[in-house]
Order: structure tokens, then sequence, then C-alpha cells
């Protein structure tokens, strides 16, 4: 059984790292921000996301990629290893920038069929902005995840501390 959930602020590089994860130990990837929106940004209530969520970790061999807190009691019910990749601000703000670009450039669906694409001025120019929340809730988010390693909820957790990419390869090369 290997169950992963891998944790950061946006930009942080959970998408690509934990693609690398499952990719080297076989496993499901499974990106909980696919499980959680609908067409055209539209936002579930939790008693739908939660059953849908609930399915998508049916099974013992996964790596699961998103923080939602709300999600804890669902995706750290059982057994797992919680990879947490806590980059420098200037790190993530910086690849958060640079991905927002790209999806704005390229214009792409971001999950299948469900016509999710951001724009530039979406991702620039907005309040919903992924760059203005990296902004807000790096901060919040280490602490939060700073309070989880020394003080689990679940007893069966087990948190990797990531602090850079170079930490990020070397924890993939040890798999």
């Amino acid at each position: 059984m290997a169950r992963f959930n891998v944790v950061g602020t946006s930009g942080s590089g959970k998408s690509t790292f934990s693609t690398k994860l499952a990719s080297k130990l076989e496993l499901r990837h499974v990106q909980i921000d696919q499980v959680f929106w609908e067409a055209n940004w539209h936002e579930p209530p939790d008693a739908e996301f939660f059953p849908k969520l609930t399915e998508a970790l049916n099974g013992d061999d996964w790596v699961l990629d998103g923080n939602y807190n709300r999600t804890a009691h669902i995706k750290w019910k059982n057994p797992v290893i919680v990879v947490w990749l806590d980059l420098p601000f200037a790190t993530t703000l910086r690849q958060a920038v640079v991905r927002a670009f790209g999806r704005s450039w390229r214009k792409n669906e971001l999950w299948p069929g469900t016509n999710c694409r951001e724009s530039f001025r979406k991702s620039f120019l907005s309040s919903d902005s992924i760059i203005l929340w990296t902004i807000k809730t790096y901060k919040k988010n280490r602490e939060q995840y700073l309070r989880l390693i020394n003080t689990p909820p679940y007893p069966h957790m087990q948190f990797v501390h990531l602090r850079s990419h170079r930490e990020a390869d070397q924890y993939l090369e040890s798999l």
C-alpha cells in the first residue's frame, strides 16, 4: 500500500512532482483540482465534492496532489505519506507566474471536459488571480504545515519536508 499526498502553496510544483512520483512508483496520479472543478470553473458544494474525492481515492495505491484542507478527513483517513514542497517564496512565486503566463498564452483546457482555461486577465488582473492567491497563502500555508509536522492530527501520517528542487529530486531518487 502506497498513498501519498503532495501539498504546498500554489506554484510550489505539486503537479510536476506528483507526476514524477506516480511514474517512478507506478501509482495512480489524482489531481484534487481535477476532481473538484466542474465545467466553466463551477465550484460544487462539499456535499458533491467529498463523495467524488472519496471515489477518486478508492484503492490502496495513489499519489494525490493538492491541499484542500477541508478534505483532510478523506485523504488522510488511512496511512499516508504527506510530502510538503516548501520551496522559498521567490521560487514559488516565479513558478506560479511562469505557469500562469504559459497557461494563459496556450489557453489549453486544464482538465478534460471542464472547459476550465486560464486567461491573462484571470491570472494577472483579477481578484481571483492565482498569482495573488500564491502571495496571500504562502505564509499561512507554511505556518499550517509546520504545525502539522510538529503535531500530526493522524498518528499514521508520515511527513516528508522538501525545501528545494534538489531535495525533491534526491527524494525521488531515493525511492
